[in-house]
Order: C-alpha cells, then structure tokens, then sequence
C-alpha cells in the first residue's frame, strides 16, 4: 500500500449557505466510503507565498497552482489512487484533483 496526496484547484467560487451544506454533505459521504484508505483528512489552504532561489523575490499568489486544499490516502497503485478519486465532490463543481505518490524516505 502506497500514500497518495491528493491537491485540489479551482472551484473558487462562494456557494450560498444551501449549496455549502449539499457540498459538505458530499464530502463527508466520499470520505466515509473511502474509510481506512484516508490517512490524513486534510484541510482547506489559505494565503500562499512562492519562493524560488537565494535571492530571487518572492511572489504571493497561486504560482501557477491554485491549490485550495489537500488529502491524504493510502491506496494499492496510482491507478488505484486515481480510481478512488473518479467520484470525488470536489470534481463536481468544476474542481481539479492532483495526485501525487509520497515517495517513503525512511
């Protein structure tokens, strides 16, 4: 079993309270189908600051990626990863779900 970080962009929009709780709704149910396979909730992402080499200026903003927030979860392959993700809410609304393999140092 691998870990996959899963990234989300786009969607920036600000639903009305109704769509919020439907989009929480969604969540909480994907969530609960992936069960074990989520390592790590996540959170929503905030403010950002981009920085690149010694003595290069910083630039705030998205950088090319707006990320708006992350998941952590176990699966068997990338394939596996990204088959988990097919029915994620976050593409319902236009959103982009990134996954990457976190490659195990230790």
């Amino acid at each position: 079993m691998a870990r996959y970080v899963l990234i989300y962009s786009g969607d920036q929009t600000s639903p009305s309270r109704v769509e919020q709780d439907a989009i929480v709704a969604d969540w909480e149910a994907w969530y609960e189908k992936m069960g074990d396979a989520i390592a790590e909730g996540g959170d929503p992402l905030g403010a950002s600051k981009h920085i690149s080499a010694v003595g290069a200026p910083a630039a705030d903003g998205d950088g090319g990626m707006p990320a708006s927030g992350y998941t952590v979860i176990d699966a068997a392959s990338l394939e596996a990863a990204a088959a988990a993700c097919a029915d994620h809410p976050h593409l319902n609304r236009g959103g982009k779900v990134h996954i990457f393999e976190a490659i195990d140092l230790h």
